[in-house]
């Protein structure tokens, strides 16, 4: 697994060897041990989740607040997304900054979020599968977020206004100068 380091704090891209023949491919997507020697990080993963949206929808910015803050790996299984994560933790060198990276099922890049991030994505292409892996078991009491068009964050989510499909629950989300740093 190749690693890199992205300009927050903690967050970093993996993109795993791919073995490939006349069968098909094989990768391991992700392996603790090499993780915990590449970045000093252990992580247990406890949960899977994955959806499957449409061109144009917009998920997030996500996060879970408190004790039930989440470390995610996220990756595109089949089609394009634009993934999108904003560091939210106090004293971070890299609070109140966000990254983001195109994911798809080409590239089998991933993304490892930490705990203390909001986290969201745009599909670029219709039937985008989507996965991803949680170190702690999801809370509805802690779920929180960010409107996703934040003036102050001032994200490209790579598609049109007439293109964007945003549930009510995230347009009504509070913007990033209202929230309380934990």
């Amino acid at each position: 697994m190749k690693l890199e380091k992205t300009n927050l704090e903690d967050c970093f891209i993996l993109t795993p060897k791919v073995f490939e023949d006349q069968r098909g491919t094989f990768s391991e997507t992700f392996n603790a041990e090499d993780f915990l020697k590449q970045t000093g990080i252990s992580v247990t993963f406890v949960q899977d989740n994955e959806s499957i949206s449409k061109y144009g929808v917009v998920r997030g910015l996500h996060f879970q607040k408190g004790a039930h803050g989440q470390t995610k790996l996220v990756r595109v299984v089949k089609g394009r997304a634009l993934d999108v994560v904003v560091d939210l933790r106090k004293g971070s060198p890299s609070f109140g900054e966000s990254f983001s990276i195109v994911l798809s099922g080409e590239n089998k890049k991933q993304l490892f979020v930490p705990r203390g991030f909001a986290h969201g994505f745009s599909v670029l292409e219709d039937n985008t599968v989507f996965a991803y892996k949680c170190d702690r078991y999801y809370n509805k009491q802690s779920e929180q977020g960010i409107v996703y068009n934040d003036a102050t964050l001032n994200i490209d989510w790579h598609l049109s206004n007439d293109d964007m499909i945003v549930s009510q629950k995230d347009l009504e989300l509070p913007t990033f100068a209202s929230l309380k740093p934990e």
